[in-house]
């Protein structure tokens, strides 16, 4: 079909309460993978995109913010009012496709009618109808239509279906607009109560004459026998808010909503995810630490033990190999937490664990962020938005950094593998299990001080509410969540690969230069033997030593010296760093079996200078445990930190108190363990 002419492509936006399907709808119509999970949020910024090549439809198609009303209560509300009234780039949009779930018309017909009261063009897109019809219901489209002046349409964004006569229903649109788009106006909406009444009395009307009931009366059961039977699983109490849930969702959260059995499954599930991460992925790690390892000592053999060799060996391979080894344990980790997010598991976490949090100053709003924290703190950071109370948002804010995200999983896979037998991976995957848990346990206990002094010192009203739609539980669509996955795991790597790389090369330089030709007797020695103990020197007389003297009396305390100094320096660009530049300080090589056995035999060989004293034992490992839990090493998540706050105030908040928590830790572990004859 061929659009009218105008100075841009015809803007449709996609509007809807979250949990609606929106962003599934806007995946399958522009092809793309957005992340698309079962709890507020999920998109926190504008998504931009175009139709596929197999529809004709030539038009920009913008995904944004869910909302649940044109009266914006949190941040990335704002987003989505302001981009419907003026986009700041793109205008106002020439058509707005809202989706309505279907079974909850009673609550999503609110932003229908505000979309048209706004003088807005629309068309209803009718998702989740399968759960509707299970509940033997269906919905008169037609009428629908009629009373609200547009068209509607059955969709279902996951399978496609229905998505086709949407197309065929826009492209008519567009047809008739006669090259002019309608000017939406700013209608005066507020939480007046009697308006609000007044609204959803209308609104009930509405689906009344809809609805069509499939079931013939007579079958029906007996209402007041059924209300009887009916158990209610949320306390009163609560903020939770629990809509039509069908019976199937029902049964299954007798369990998982139990208020003791529901807490031991979240608990387990949590357990078996990062218990997965460690031991799933040993067999994936040794075929990627083996590949690496290869491509290093071939490397050298092809080029020569010169600077040249080493630089594209031990600079270039096994700095970035060092990293790449660890890429199967946040494959995994992206894969379990798609898979949690689609079948709406996840939603449950949040509400299980709204009332511990509501001690420590946060709501279960906040759970969504912390768990994003486990992959990456920067979309976590972003995702704070959906928190309308700005207290909590800002304490959630600053205690995300303290989440052990993924760019941690290689730092903490080499130290575990550095303290526990190699036979025994299933023991590793049971203390990374345990480092999640107390950075959880950490970052609750922090919150909740931090919350204390506050209340002290500011008296202020607490406004903060937590109102959840429980979703459906549905079956995965494992397409979409392996395609989610390699686009997180990728985009991980876009991310950090240059960075790492960067960093290694700087690394490498420091290492090995002033290149000094050493003088050594090698009278006897092999030539495996000279090319260490010329490195040895180099190293020694290097740029890095130099640093490492200053830093010196710093580490001395915490059992370590002016090398692992250096590493963590380096990390502070990014964690992930830390093993990559061991790798380098300790001039790794490749004639172990494996790269990460290379750096595990070098860190055990490995003894402070000038002494025959270990460098690296349980002590100090498990000191660079607590160090990379509680330090602020990631300079992207200080830049987000800073631009989400609205200053500097908390970024430079969070480098001080986590590092100088992390130091103080590191020294009452090493020196603790030391005292117990842990070394």
């Amino acid at each position: 079909m061929n659009l009218p002419a105008t100075a841009r492509s015809p803007l449709i936006t996609l509007v809807g309460p979250p949990n609606s399907g929106k962003t599934t709808l806007f995946n399958y119509l522009s092809g793309n993978n957005f992340k698309t999970v079962n709890y507020p949020g999920a998109t926190v910024e504008y998504s931009l995109g175009k139709f596929q090549s197999k529809f004709s439809l030539k038009a920009i198609l913008l995904d944004s913010p869910g909302i649940v009303s044109l009266i914006p209560n949190s941040p990335d509300e704002v987003v989505a009012v302001k981009s419907l009234y003026s986009h700041p780039e793109l205008g106002p949009p020439d058509l707005i496709i809202v989706t309505v779930d279907a079974s909850q018309l009673s609550r999503h017909l609110l932003l229908v009618s505000q979309l048209k009261k706004s003088n807005f063009r629309i068309v209803i897109a009718l998702t989740m109808v399968d759960i509707l019809q299970r509940k033997k219901l269906a919905i008169d489209t037609i009428k629908l239509g009629e009373l609200f002046s547009c068209d509607v349409v059955k969709i279902d964004g996951r399978s496609g279906k229905g998505v086709d006569n949407l197309i065929s229903k826009v492209e008519n649109i567009f047809s008739s607009m006669n090259h002019k788009s309608t000017e939406s106006t700013r209608a005066n909406f507020c939480n007046d109560t009697n308006d609000l009444i007044d609204t959803f009395n209308k609104i009930e009307k509405i689906e009344a004459e809809v609805l069509i009931n499939l079931v013939d009366p007579s079958q029906l059961p007996n209402i007041s026998k059924a209300n009887k039977q009916l158990r209610i699983l949320i306390d009163p109490k609560s903020k939770i808010e629990c809509n039509k849930i069908d019976a199937r969702t029902l049964k299954i959260d007798r369990i998982l909503l139990h208020r003791i059995w529901g807490l031991v499954t979240f608990f387990a599930v949590m357990t078996l995810t990062f218990t997965s991460i460690f031991w799933l992925a040993e067999p994936l790690i040794s075929v990627v630490d083996s590949l690496f390892s290869l491509l290093s000592s071939e490397s050298l053999k092809l080029f020569g033990y010169g600077w040249f060799g080493d630089l594209v060996a031990n600079g270039i391979i096994s700095g970035t190999g060092s990293i790449l080894v660890f890429v199967p344990q946040i494959i995994i980790l992206f894969l379990i937490l798609g898979l949690l997010e689609d079948t709406g598991y996840l939603a449950r976490g949040a509400m299980l664990i709204d009332k511990p949090l509501s001690k420590i100053g946060l709501n279960g709003k906040s759970f969504v962020p912390m768990l994003s924290g486990f992959a990456c703190a920067i979309p976590a950071i972003l995702a704070t938005r959906t928190i309308p109370n700005r207290r909590e948002r800002l304490l959630t804010i600053f205690i995300i950094p303290l989440m052990s995200c993924s760019a941690r999983l290689p730092v903490y896979a080499l130290l575990l593998a550095f303290i526990l037998p190699s036979d025994k991976s299933w023991l590793g995957g049971f203390l990374l299990a345990s480092i999640y848990i107390f950075s959880i346990v950490a970052s609750a206990i922090i919150a909740g001080i931090i919350n204390k002094l506050r209340n002290k010192l500011i008296k202020e009203e607490d406004n903060s509410s937590f109102i959840l739609e429980l979703p459906a539980y549905r079956i995965p669509k494992f397409k979409v969540v392996i395609h989610n996955t390699i686009t997180s795991t990728t985009s991980y790597l876009r991310k950090a690969g240059p960075v790492i790389l960067t960093l290694s090369l700087f690394l490498w330089m420091l290492t090995s230069f002033p290149n000094i030709n050493p003088s050594i007797d090698k009278t006897g020695l092999t030539k495996d033997e000279i090319l260490n103990l010329t490195k040895a020197e180099r190293l020694s007389t290097s740029y890095a030593a130099d640093l490492g003297k200053i830093i010196q009396p710093i580490m001395t305390p915490i059992g370590m010296d002016w090398r692992v100094g250096v590493s963590l320096i380096a990390a502070f660009a990014a964690r992930e760093v830390f093993v990559s530049s061991l790798a380098l300080i300790f001039k790794v090589t490749s004639d172990e079996t494996t790269l990460q056995n290379s750096i595990v035999s070098a860190m055990r060989n490995a003894t402070v200078e000038d002494t025959e004293q270990k460098l690296f034992t349980a002590s100090t490992i498990i000191g660079l445990i607590i160090y990379f839990i509680f330090a602020m090493q990631c300079l992207s998540t200080i830049a987000v930190s800073r631009k989400e706050s609205g200053g500097w105030r908390i970024p430079i908040l969070q480098i001080l108190i986590f590092t100088a928590a992390a130091y103080v830790f590191t020294f009452i572990s090493v020196n603790g363990l030391r005292a117990l004859g842990w070394d």
